[in-house]
């Protein structure tokens, strides 16, 4: 069968470009090895989470999968509390300052894509192929052949690799891969707290990586992102409850009390990497596939979701997707905001992870600095906010 598009992942940028050209024409497929597991009301939370900024919440909006996150479960946060663990650096960021009603929904990932496929099962231009992963593809006389793991074959105009980090799309397609091992993992869990969470995302940056809680729907609820060396993490894991909730609690200078339990604990190796190009003959990568930033409070989605909207902007109205000039446009569109997130990313992470004293006045001083003042502290956060 012939596609005008082939998806690869049906994950939350997946299928977010699927949904977003269901009206454009063309004839989808996604492919996914099997979807996401059924959620209900008491279901635990998952230690998956992204900060989707309001950029994001508009765009799943737009698609009419917002709706179906909301009835579920998401929370709102109104503020972010930024400080250093060595010094009295402090920045808080409030949505009203925005002039936003949020800065953003906490939101589990599983809960997005299942939001995802409600809008796509309605959609009769997008074909959803769980259980069908992609073997391989070759190019033949402009046309893109997908071969899938069952010896079926699709053709398409354009196949995009929305397949995650270790991308077999892009593995396949001869692009280069630049990654930097850091030798860090994210300790990941689903805490609660003795005290509430106000609705604030509660980020604190030490030596040996940032610590931070981000507000679930539940008032005593946080999902908590640790970012520690490889060794540091994997004993964390090796820890009994006790000891390892009163770590977790004295990380946060005991922001929000004694931690009362730690469920769904779990760590990830990182990496920060990118491909200097994201698209090739025919292809095109979005989202983590193209580019994986460090997960400081959950933000790699966002720039997933700018990828999803700058190239369904450019391949909505050409006759072919796939075509050359169309795909450079993307690439041209996304380069500068990639890498400035990119080295922004890094560039926290050197600073807050660099043990020399001599850092740590300019750390806290640029910290009490940036508190002060106002325009700058608006202007970084609407970055942050995609505004």
């Amino acid at each position: 069968m012939d596609y005008g598009l082939v998806i690869v992942g049906g994950g939350m940028t997946g299928l977010a470009l699927a949904a977003l050209l269901a009206d454009s024409g063309l004839h989808i497929a996604v492919l996914e090895n099997h979807p996401p597991r059924p959620w209900t009301a008491d279901a635990p939370f998952d230690s998956r989470v992204s900060a989707l900024s309001p950029a994001s919440c508009r765009l799943l909006q737009q698609v009419g999968a917002w709706e179906g996150v909301l009835a579920r479960r998401a929370c709102a946060y109104e503020s972010m509390v930024v400080w250093d663990a060595t010094g009295s650096g402090e920045v808080r960021f409030g949505a009203d300052e925005m002039g936003e009603p949020a800065l953003g929904y906490i939101v589990e990932n599983r809960i997005v894509q299942l939001a995802l496929l409600d809008v796509l099962a309605r959609k009769t231009p997008v074909d959803l192929l769980f259980s069908a992963p992609m073997r391989d593809f070759v190019i033949r006389n402009g046309q893109v052949c997908v071969e899938l793991e069952d010896n079926r074959v699709l053709g398409c105009q354009l196949l995009v690799g929305a397949d995650g980090a270790n991308s077999l799309t892009r593995n396949r397609s001869g692009l280069d891969w630049k990654q930097d091992d850091p030798g860090q993992k994210a300790l990941v869990g689903t805490v609660v707290t003795a005290r509430p969470h106000q609705q604030t995302a509660w980020q604190r940056f030490m030596p040996d990586g940032p610590l931070a809680f981000l507000p679930l729907a539940q008032a005593h609820t946080c999902s908590m992102v640790w970012t520690l060396p490889s060794d540091l993490a994997d004993a964390c894991l090796g820890q009994d409850e006790a000891s390892l909730r009163t770590r977790i609690a004295a990380g946060l200078d005991q922001c929000l009390g004694e931690v009362v339990s730690v469920d769904a604990l779990g760590a990830f190796p990182l990496q920060s990497a990118h491909a200097p190009s994201c698209v090739a003959e025919r292809l095109a990568l979005i989202g983590d596939a193209a580019h994986v930033v460090h997960p400081l409070a959950g933000q790699g989605v966002n720039l997933g979701f700018k990828d999803v909207a700058a190239l369904a902007a450019v391949v909505r109205n050409s006759p072919d997707p796939g075509a050359v000039g169309v795909l450079r446009r993307y690439e041209r569109s996304r380069k500068g905001d990639n890498l400035l997130t990119r080295h922004a990313m890094d560039g926290f992470r050197l600073l807050f992870g660099n043990r020399s004293p001599l850092l740590t006045p300019l750390r806290n001083g640029g910290m009490q600095w940036v508190d002060r003042l106002p325009l700058l502290k608006q202007r970084l956060a609407r970055q942050a906010m995609g505004l």
